[in-house]
């Protein structure tokens, strides 16, 4: 059997005749090409320049006019990017209009759930366990800071604001101010009386409504489509910082990488590239709603996350989809009183129940008294023998499976999948930062998506031929 590895060290001309044997050619075409026969004729090979632009993410190449030096010198490369002799090789130009072209219409994106539909078709995905995660992507601008961003953007404004001398020797009419953004209300701590903390709600309720879907708190962005978070969505680059594993302070400029990742086969279902300074939260949300517009049938059966998930808003979300949330619980305050850490009753000797059954029809956890208790004074008198438990009392503390148990703990494990990929995205497709900004950092993290789903499709492909040829034989 081929492994990933295995797949990439092939030779040029292998390796990208069974990737690109995938790639849907009449969709792109028919999506980049002119709408209308009226006009002059088409002088460039579309289709050989986005094979380049996948080849130049395998091939490390950053910058679009590296493409443009190995075609003019390689006639190796020109073959494995299905150039012609009779073409003419693009210019820098015909790639930035292209690639505007693909983020305006959204090629991309359509392509990758296309090869992600055919995947599941194939029986390569089986959306059993799903993991969602996020890792920075920092921007070309991260070396030199906030600094030079906010110095490019007043001299833009300045640009902008610059007017011809007559025209500033004219007196202004218009003293319409400009629309401020409204603030917070800052209420005072204490106990209300109901009158009170009825006009509070509403007064909270009406600034709620002035905000921007991003700008709400995550509870109240799950009304929203998926389309139109894709819209609100804050996609230039930003100044983050949070805690790593290692509860140390990282900071980076740019961007925030956000991917759901089958974790059996390590497919990619859907990627959203965003603005650094955007919670995981909120992009759990906008990954979740995408799942369900694009492959409303996908059997999803859980939904693992790490801690920086554990919120309220991202488990009922999960409940939607009919999946369980596996997520790393956080605890704000002490267990409560008959519990232990994992949610678990616990008897009057201080020994936690045991997790034994989950009851499908009512959605009901089963515990049982601990193997400890048999000897106990309070096991006749004093202690319940079963407890049963719904999952709707508390959707963030209960769970099937129960947390604390073998099974919680080995589907959780399955979550390093989503890491394993961003290893991948990172490592051989370019995914490690973004030299570029805006629309094109937004199209270079698609391409780099698309081009590992290719491979890894190319990849399953070969290694099923070959069980069928090792069966037949």
């Amino acid at each position: 059997m081929f492994s990933f590895q295995q797949l990439l060290d092939m030779k040029s001309e292998d390796k990208y005749n069974s990737i690109f044997e995938n790639l849907p050619v009449p969709q792109l075409l028919r999506s980049v090409g002119k709408s209308t026969n009226r006009g002059r004729p088409v002088a460039l090979n579309f289709t050989a320049m986005i094979y380049s632009l996948l080849i130049a993410k395998m091939e490390r190449m950053e910058f679009v006019k590296d493409i443009i030096r190995r075609l003019r010198t390689s006639e190796e490369f020109r073959l494995q990017c299905r150039f012609t002799g009779s073409d003419r090789l693009p210019s820098e130009a015909s790639y930035s209009r292209l690639i505007k072209s693909l983020e305006q219409r959204g090629v991309l994106e359509k392509i990758q759930d296309l090869l992600v539909q055919e995947a599941v078709h194939e029986g390569f995905i089986t959306g059993t366990h799903l993991a969602v995660d996020s890792s920075p992507l920092e921007a070309w601008d991260c070396q030199f800071g906030d600094a030079a961003a906010k110095r490019r953007a007043h001299r833009k404004k300045s640009k902008q604001t610059k007017q011809p001398r007559e025209q500033l020797q004219l007196p202004v009419h218009d003293n319409v101010p400009a629309p401020t953004k409204p603030k917070k209300p800052v209420f005072g701590r204490g106990r209300t009386t109901v009158i009170e903390a009825e006009r509070r709600r509403q007064i909270m309720e009406a600034y709620e409504a002035t905000l921007a879907p991003f700008e709400k708190s995550v509870a109240n962005m799950l009304p929203y489509t998926y389309d139109e978070l894709l819209e609100a969505m804050p996609r230039v680059p930003t100044r983050c910082t949070k805690k790593n594993s290692k509860g140390h302070l990282t900071s980076w400029y740019g961007y925030k990488a956000n991917i759901l990742v089958d974790t059996d086969s390590q497919y990619v279902l859907s990627g959203v590239l965003s603005s650094a300074h955007l919670n995981d939260q909120r992009m759990a949300v906008v990954l979740l709603k995408g799942l369900q517009q694009k492959l409303p049938s996908l059997p999803v059966k859980h939904i693992l996350g790490d801690k920086g998930y554990d919120s309220l808003p991202i488990y009922q979300t999960a409940r939607a989809l009919g999946a369980f949330p596996i997520i790393d619980f956080i605890h704000h305050t002490e267990p409560p009183e008959g519990s232990d850490a994992y949610f678990r009753p616990v008897c009057k000797e201080g020994k936690s129940y045991r997790y034994e059954s989950f009851d499908k029809k009512y959605e009901t956890l089963r515990y049982v008294s601990p193997k400890e208790c048999n000897n106990c004074p309070f096991a006749n008198t004093g202690c319940q023998k079963v407890y049963k438990i719904q999952l709707d009392k508390d959707v963030r503390k209960y769970t099937y499976p129960a947390r604390g148990s073998k099974s919680f703990t080995s589907l959780y494990k399955k979550r390093s999948a989503v890491e394993r990929v961003f290893a991948y995205l990172k490592e051989y497709f370019g995914l490690h930062r973004t030299r570029h900004r805006d629309t094109r950092a937004r199209v270079d993290f698609e391409l780099s998506i698309l081009a590992y789903t290719l491979s890894k499709l190319a990849l399953d492909k070969l290694n099923k031929q070959l069980s069928g040829t090792s069966q037949t034989a």
